[in-house]
């Protein structure tokens, strides 16, 4: 039955769609195939080299592979990329994290796929929000804004006293590293209080004055 299923056909339908990454459901529904001709497919696409299992139950095409945001965004939903990833992209700190950086409201998970590492933190779900979709080129994917980003970083970072963040938290703190056009002022407190918690308030109000 998977004989129905060719290959470089099947590159272009998902291609002509966009559909960079999906689940063995939405490979059945695009194609109409039974449950077991997707599996098949699946997993004889793998071995012979058209497809990517980024990890169970979710592929990509081999030769047309999505960006890494657009990964993180779809390996542990609902997420959005968020703390030192963000942070980085907006260049509000000169280090490139080797580990996509996402915020999620489920539990704190890290997946490791075959060239990058992809962290979830939890955070609250009065706080799952400022976040946009950015489009890049023809890739789109969920990321904070510059000052959600930078809150969701400094709600962990006040709270886990590592060297690692300790030293971040100096850095944001020096003249002209934080102050650039794109924090907005009143945006950053507002996503403050989103937190309710008082030592990231109180650290806010100091970083900002």
């Amino acid at each position: 039955m998977s004989t129905l299923l060719k290959p470089l056909l099947v590159r272009e339908e998902l291609l002509k769609r966009n559909v960079r990454i999906f689940t063995p459901q939405e490979f059945k529904r695009i194609f109409s195939t039974s449950s077991y001709q997707s599996k098949y497919f699946l997993e004889r696409q793998v071995h012979e080299g058209l497809l990517l299992r980024i990890k169970q139950g979710l592929y990509t095409l081999k030769t047309d592979q999505p960006s890494e945001e657009e990964i993180a965004n779809f390996l542990y939903r609902p997420s959005y990329i968020s703390f030192e990833y963000a942070l980085s992209y907006y260049n509000l700190i000169p280090e490139a994290p080797y580990t996509v950086t996402s915020a999620t409201t489920k539990p704190t998970r890290l997946f490791t796929t075959q060239h990058q590492a992809f962290s979830y933190r939890t955070i609250k779900k009065e706080a799952y929000t400022g976040y946009l979709l950015e489009k890049k080129h023809d890739r789109a994917f969920l990321i904070a804004d510059p000052e959600k980003a930078l809150v969701d970083y400094l709600y962990f970072a006040t709270y886990e006293k590592k060297l690692e963040n300790e030293r971040l938290l100096a850095k944001l703190k020096k003249e002209g590293y934080y102050r650039t056009k794109i924090i907005k002022r009143e945006k950053l407190l507002r996503y403050t209080a989103l937190y309710k918690r008082s030592s990231l308030t109180a650290f806010v109000n100091k970083f900002i004055a």
